[in-house]
């Protein structure tokens, strides 16, 4: 049995592999091909924090796997990460236990930054080149590096907004750092109506910006509404789309924006 650390982890990860087998695990849940569990869903209000346990099996795979994520979003103020997890993968033929992977939360963060930049290469237009980043935590990280490595073609111009100011405008040198094209977003209703692409990655409970901003043609891609009262987007925005896409309808259904 494989017992592997979040260093561990890193050191043996590989973009293109990981970007190609997540591409075909969505082809793979729309084929019908995966089963998963029911989300289970603990709330933390007094410490501003939630936890999520999942799990998948893709039929005639090998493996089976279970997840444990969280969220403890006021954690960055003390010098801590606001995500952590970990994930067990057992044989789908005997159940024996296969490998521990103490990610901290890692892959799962990888994995949702992965499949954004899936679904906005996918879905975008292909001119697209301003791309809005709401939030300046570890998702809007990811979201940005992911982006500009599934597309490295693409020369995007990032604008990061946060509520933090100094928040966003530290991850703003972080990505210059990672030779990405990155400004300040000051203006949000303004970075609004001029982007191309909108990728929303905060633990909102009501809508980031109000309707009608959004020009036509720009692709959104929404991150944070992953339990029950949590809330990006202006319903108005959903009600005028011209397409709706979700990666899993049942959870989309029962939780997040829909």
């Amino acid at each position: 049995m494989y017992d592997l650390n979040k260093s561990e982890i890193m050191e043996l990860f590989h973009f293109e592999t990981a970007a190609r087998v997540i591409s075909e695990a969505y082809v793979a849940s729309s084929s019908g091909h995966v089963q998963t569990g029911d989300v289970v869903h603990l709330s933390f209000p007094e410490s501003n924090g939630d936890c999520h346990i999942k799990s998948g099996h893709i039929r005639h795979t090998d493996t089976y796997v279970v997840k444990i994520a969280s969220g403890f979003y006021d954690n960055p103020s003390n010098g801590l990460p606001s995500s952590n997890g970990m994930m067990l993968a057992f044989s789908a033929t005997t159940g024996e236990p296969s490998a521990i992977l103490r990610d901290e939360g890692w892959l799962t963060d990888m994995r949702t930054g992965i499949g954004g930049a899936i679904a906005t290469k996918a879905l975008a237009s292909r001119n697209a080149e301003r791309v809005l980043i709401i939030g300046s935590g570890i998702q809007a990280r990811f979201q940005a590096t992911c982006l500009a490595s599934l597309m490295p073609e693409k020369s995007f111009n990032f604008f990061i907004w946060g509520r933090n100011e100094n928040a966003a405008a530290t991850l703003v040198e972080e990505l210059r750092g990672q030779n990405l094209n990155v400004d300040l977003a000051l203006d949000l209703k303004q970075q609004v109506s001029l982007s191309d692409i909108i990728i929303t990655t905060t633990p909102a409970t009501s809508a980031l910006f109000g309707d009608n901003l959004v020009r036509p043609g720009t692709h959104v891609t929404a991150i944070g509404a992953d339990t029950h009262g949590k809330q990006e987007l202006p319903k108005s925005l959903l009600e005028s789309a011209s397409l709706l896409v979700c990666d899993m309808v049942s959870q989309s259904l029962n939780h997040g924006e829909f």
